[in-house]
Formats: structure tokens, C-alpha cells, sequence
């Protein structure tokens, strides 16, 4: 029986892929839990469509991840924080911290797709990666002051 994977399913497909697979197997478990549904002519049909238009967007999507990485790249940021004398911040700086100062600086970024390489406690230079879409990532330069 062929389906048309609605979802990732481990040691089988991935989301939108036609398979083979035995009917009951099909019948009893892809189809019930919502992970497939059954490979007709127009269903087919409707697969190309949403494939195309999926690529469309994610060309998209693409073009303004590549655009923001271009102006992302060598920005370096600001954050002011409280600190002790010697030299340690109290709490630490987050991420969401760091999408502020962002989006002061005119970037709007989720702070989801900020990934810091170490934990900021103290004062000092930091490097921060942004995530923006597979195999897109901009690297940026972080300066924690005391206030």
C-alpha cells in the first residue's frame, strides 16, 4: 500500500514522502494516528501542489535569512549589566537580553535561534551564534560592561 507521510516518521520517511508499506501497518497505525493517509491519484496531485508552493516559501524564507546574515555579520553589541568589583555580573546574561539589544540596534530576532557558546557571568568580550534557517548562521560579538 502506498501513503503519502503527512508526518517524519523514524526508520520510514519524512513529511510529504511516498512510501510502501504493508497494509496493515498502514491501516492500523499511520492512517489512525494522523502520521499518513492513503496515496490516491488526486491526493497525489495535491502533494505536488503543496511541494511546490513549500519551495516557493522556503525560497523565500531563504533570500531574507541570507539578507539578515549579511547585515548581521561583524555587529557588535553593548549590554550593560549590574556587576560586582570583582568583575562578576549578578545572574548572567540570557538570551533574551541579547534579542533586545538586537532589536535596539534595528535587527528584530527571535531569541529561540540564539545560541550563546558559553555562559555569560562575568564581564568581557563574548561570541554569540544566530541560528536563522539550516546551515544559515551568523556569528556576533558581545561586550558585557558593568552600568
Amino acid at each position: 500500500m502506498k501513503v503519502i507521510l503527512k508526518e517524519d516518521v523514524q526508520k520510514l520517511g519524512y513529511k510529504n514522502e511516498v512510501v510502501e508499506v504493508k497494509n496493515g501497518y498502514g491501516r492500523n497505525f499511520l492512517i489512525p494516528q494522523g502520521l499518513a493517509s492513503i496515496a490516491t491519484e488526486s491526493s497525489l496531485k495535491v502533494l505536488e501542489e503543496n511541494i511546490k508552493q513549500t519551495q516557493r516559501k522556503q525560497a523565500q524564507v531563504l533570500a531574507e535569512a541570507e539578507a539578515l546574515v549579511a547585515t548581521l555579520e561583524g555587529v557588535k553589541l553593548t549590554i550593560g549589566t549590574k556587576a560586582g568589583s570583582n568583575g562578576k555580573i549578578f545572574g548572567s546574561v540570557t538570551t533574551i537580553q541579547i534579542a533586545q539589544a538586537l532589536k535596539d540596534a534595528g535587527h528584530e530576532v527571535d531569541r529561540r535561534k540564539i545560541s550563546i557558546t558559553s555562559d555569560i557571568k562575568e564581564l568581557g568580550d563574548y561570541s554569540a551564534k544566530i541560528s536563522l534557517h539550516r546551515g544559515i548562521e551568523a556569528n556576533i560579538d558581545i561586550a558585557v560592561i558593568a552600568e
